[in-house]
């Protein structure tokens, strides 16, 4: 039986440089598409994402965390790998997009143009960049139940992402008291990362901007979507989308691990991450059941051989 295919798209800490490199040097379609956005951002910032991604100066494990190039550089690689899997057959039936992802959720369905999805980014990393201090995304494995158990951890940073039983990240102002917390984890053995991100997404550390960003929202109109839309903040597909909702984005906690949990009581589906990272296809796999008949699809990995995986996945969906 054909499954339904979902599109996914993440959001901040996925990124690396030269992250779908060799598909922009092989691919037609990411050739196209990823010039043609880099111009709408160059007349709007006047900056050159492309030179950055693929600045041959950079290494894949140099830290690729300045927001006014991040954003926009993990939009166009998503928005870029999503037109590729269009124009080679593989049409999605949903999309889910988790925080920065649900802009490339919006423009792919049409509730926004490719050019207002890209612009709201672009101001919104730059009143990030001007009004909000630094802080930090840090990304925990263990249960859950370690959030509200350890009151370093819970007095002074918000619970920005459940992904699965045992993979939740937390966020809040870098300060003093997360020398406290680095230094538990250690102590007890417990595996940690701290994201590639230089401020606290949903936390109040993005509190700075609500007036002004949802000001500027208010000037969208959203359309309507024919493909239903997915949001990992309300975990369920949503209708009837709003600035509220794209303030909500930024600032709710991301409920993955909730948001697959329901479409697998619901049916079995293929899953096709368009993330830069794979990050969305391995949080899809811990929440599967044994007994699950869904299957989960990389392209894009730190890794390479991404033209090979793509061949696969249309392979596969075709």
């Amino acid at each position: 039986m054909r499954k339904s295919k979902i599109f996914m798209f993440s959001g901040q800490g996925s990124q690396y440089y030269h992250m779908g490199r060799e598909l922009y040097e092989t691919n037609i379609t990411f050739q196209h598409w990823m010039p043609k956005m880099n111009q709408i951002i160059q007349k709007n910032a006047g900056i050159n994402i492309l030179e950055e991604i693929y600045n041959p100066a950079k290494h894949k494990s140099t830290e690729f965390d300045k927001l006014s190039y991040t954003h926009p550089a993990i939009f166009m690689v998503e928005y870029s790998l999503a037109r590729v899997c269009i124009e080679n057959g593989i049409e999605p039936d949903y999309v889910l997009g988790a925080s920065l992802g649900e802009f490339v959720s919006a423009a792919i369905t049409g509730i926004l143009s490719l050019e207002e999805a890209l612009e709201y980014l672009l101001i919104q990393s730059a009143l990030i960049q001007s009004d909000c201090q630094p802080g930090s995304m840090t990304a925990i494995v263990d249960k859950l139940e370690l959030y509200k158990q350890i009151s370093v951890i819970h007095d002074y940073f918000e619970l920005a992402a459940i992904n699965y039983s045992s993979h939740f990240i937390i966020s809040g102002n870098y300060r003093d008291e997360w020398i406290s917390v680095e230094s538990y984890l250690k102590s007890e053995g417990i595996m940690f990362q701290t994201l590639p991100v230089r401020y606290g997404f949903h936390s109040a550390n993005i509190e700075p901007i609500a007036r002004e960003y949802k000001k500027k929202l208010s000037n969208l109109t959203f359309k309507h979507s024919q493909i239903p839309f997915i949001s990992c903040v309300s975990a369920g597909k949503i209708e009837d989308i709003d600035a509220e909702h794209f303030w909500n984005v930024l600032r709710q906690p991301i409920n993955f691990q909730k948001t697959i949990q329901r479409l697998e009581i619901e049916n079995q589906f293929s899953y096709i991450d368009l993330g830069p990272s794979g990050t969305l296809a391995n949080f899809v796999k811990r929440n599967l059941a044994s007994g699950s008949e869904s299957n989960v699809y990389t392209i894009l990995t730190p890794f390479g051989q991404d033209a090979k995986k793509l061949q696969r996945v249309i392979e596969s969906l075709n």
